[in-house]
């Protein structure tokens, strides 16, 4: 390895005033404001879609086979395109991709709110995940470089980490609303005023110039990268219908994991890597990742299972669903803002990740007791296992944000910024398709074996089993964290 690309323990966040917003005064807080609005369109649209499908498979005669591409098009898009994007936003300059991220990804939401066949909507909803690929670590790497101070930082991060867990569940929420009341086509519609006031706000933000000597880009490093991340985000979806010993689940697993394979060797020996090595194999920034990745694993398929209860058991509309997650919500704001964001550079790293991961354990413990004959079911499981897994979220979130693109060389920063946010991807589709099956699989075995079970009772089983899975998961997720982290360092503060 070059000396000069070996980091500097401890080595302050982009010296270099090249990647230095020119003027660090109040205005800055417009680049909060503005990165927070662009994520909570990237998350919200991840969701919000879900409960708008059944009323756009009928407006557009989507076939049942066919309707899932509405969901399955922006996660391969955004997933397989995010490391491509950190590049573009380094060679760009973060705000200029930011802009070019938000105008395309309100163009792109016109364009699908207003499909007329299933292949336009297919379309728009790629269009919107390529531009949200380019957005998000934009956006995050325009949040690093503008905050370096402890006690702002700490801030800065609280909120865009609560947008951020907040997200998912408020594009429940909007989308039963828009749906219900509106029309399918406004769970679309709905991005472009949001882009827009983003749009403005961002033009407040400080400038920063594209970092130098960037190079060429790393053409056989994209392509690879692209093509390993889409095969296995598709895998992972395919997994839920057709099962994980599908042929082709297996085959786009293999293909997946030889691709990204391929994709690490060439990046080893690139002049220029998409993703340089060292972004990876520094301790603490690979005990975040570790941390984000298992977190998402374990909250997405703690969100299906919230869905699928509430409404399939408790017989509750989309709406009353998606308000039922509004406590989650606000519970990781609280983490978010309250906690982690005043306690940021006052405590280790792991005073935060770990605790809010064993919190997030604790909530999905909970809801394993729960049964189809438990009565006071909101105060005694759902409202604990509610508030738990929001403090876990709002606690884990802006430390492992923060520790991701902490101490970076200037032209790394994009490169961290997208490896975090591909994280959080690849951990959300694999929760959601692992947890649902675990659950399918449970419920079809309890069912098998009591004759007399009801399929109420078969599915909640189902449900207790998969966020057993899940407990486990956090809980191992803490393990393996905490020898990776507990050294690691604050984040580092502008001299």
């Amino acid at each position: 390895m070059n000396p000069a690309d070996k980091e500097i323990p401890g080595a302050q966040l982009c010296p270099d005033t090249r990647e230095t917003p020119d003027t660090p005064g109040p205005r800055r807080w417009w680049t909060l404001l503005a990165v927070s609005a662009a994520q909570l369109l990237v998350v919200l649209d991840g969701t919000i879609v879900n409960i708008a499908l059944p009323s756009a498979q009928s407006a557009l005669g989507m076939s049942d086979a066919s309707r899932q591409w509405a969901i399955t098009a922006y996660a391969l898009a955004f997933g397989g395109l995010l490391l491509i994007g950190g590049r573009i936003s380094g060679a760009l300059g973060h705000r200029h991709t930011f802009l070019i991220g938000l105008i395309g990804f309100a163009a792109a939401s016109a364009l699908g709110g207003a499909a007329a066949n299933p292949g336009m909507l297919f379309g728009a909803r790629a269009l919107q995940g390529a531009f949200a690929a380019v957005l998000a670590p934009a956006g995050l790497s325009l949040l690093t470089i503008t905050f370096s101070e402890p006690g702002e930082r700490g801030r800065a991060f609280g909120v865009f980490a609560a947008v951020g867990a907040a997200g998912s569940a408020v594009g429940l929420v909007a989308g039963g609303l828009l749906t219900e009341y509106a029309s399918w086509r406004w769970c679309l519609y709905v991005n472009v005023p949001v882009a827009l006031f983003a749009v403005l706000g961002a033009a407040f933000v400080p400038r920063d110039r594209p970092v130098r000597g960037a190079g060429r880009l790393d053409v056989a490093g994209a392509l690879l990268s692209a093509a390993g991340f889409a095969a296995i985000v598709y895998a992972f979806n395919e997994a839920e219908p057709r099962g994980w010993d599908a042929p082709l689940v297996l085959t786009l697993l293999v293909a997946g994991v030889l691709l990204l394979v391929a994709f690490a060797a060439v990046e080893v020996r690139a002049p220029q890597p998409l993703l340089p090595m060292r972004v990876l194999l520094d301790r603490a920034r690979a005990g975040a990742f570790v941390a984000i990745t298992l977190l998402f694993v374990a909250m997405f398929g703690f969100y299906l299972f919230m869905s699928y209860y509430t409404q399939t058991v408790l017989g509750h509309s989309p709406v009353q669903a998606g308000l039922t997650l509004i406590v989650n919500a606000v519970a990781a704001l609280v983490g978010a803002t309250l906690v982690a964001g005043r306690l940021h550079g006052r405590v280790a790293p792991a005073a935060l990740i770990l605790p809010g991961l064993l919190a997030a354990a604790a909530g999905m413990f909970v809801l394993t007791r729960l049964t189809a004959e438990s009565t006071h079911v909101l105060p005694a499981y759902l409202l604990p296992a509610l508030v738990l897994t929001g403090l876990g979220l709002g606690c884990v979130i802006p430390p492992t944000a923060s520790l991701a693109t902490a101490g970076m060389r200037p032209q790394d920063i994009g490169a961290a910024a997208a490896a975090y946010n591909a994280s959080q991807q690849l951990g959300a589709a694999l929760g959601t398709a692992l947890l649902n099956t675990v659950a399918a699989s449970a419920a079809a075995s309890y069912l098998a074996s009591r004759g007399g079970a009801t399929p109420t009772s078969a599915s909640v089983h189902g449900y207790a089993v998969a966020l057993t899975v899940a407990f486990g998961i956090l809980v191992a997720a803490a393990c393996v964290t905490a020898p990776l982290i507990a050294r690691g360092r604050r984040p580092a503060v502008r001299p």
